[in-house]
């Protein structure tokens, strides 16, 4: 529904959808990567399959967790139970793409691990040709 503004002029005042192109230049802008479904903060670097590295501490990496997957949303337990090493894993409830992140601690390094799904099956490889058993 449009309405005059009060202004002198006789045109009709219609909201533009800026929050959305904002989102979307915000989203654009931040940079976050996505692995598998799963969002990693900025600067993380791989290291290995699903493996990467954190460029925060380990308490500014489980803030952003915090606010990117809501701990009310995506459950959170303890992994690890040994001195100097601190471990959370993050659940996925919807089980889509991941089943949920590990992020630890160990040696004064941040580490996170994107758990893949355990169903996933890999292709099967094609033979060129298929084998013939003679008689």
């Amino acid at each position: 529904m449009t309405r005059p503004l009060d202004s002198l002029r006789p045109h009709f005042y219609k909201a533009r959808p800026l929050g959305a192109v904002l989102l979307a230049l915000w989203a654009a802008a931040s940079g976050a990567e996505v692995v598998n479904g799963a969002q990693l903060p900025d600067g993380a670097q791989k290291v290995g399959e699903n493996r990467y590295r954190a460029s925060r501490d380990f308490e500014a990496t489980l803030d952003y967790y915090k606010t990117v997957y809501p701990s009310s949303s995506y459950p959170r337990r303890s992994i690890v139970n040994q001195p100097g090493v601190k471990a959370v894993h993050i659940t996925n409830p919807s089980g889509k793409n991941f089943e949920g992140l590990n992020i630890y601690e160990a040696n004064e390094e941040v580490r996170i691990y994107v758990v893949p799904l355990q169903g996933a099956a890999k292709p099967a490889k094609k033979d060129a040709k298929p084998v013939r058993k003679t008689k």
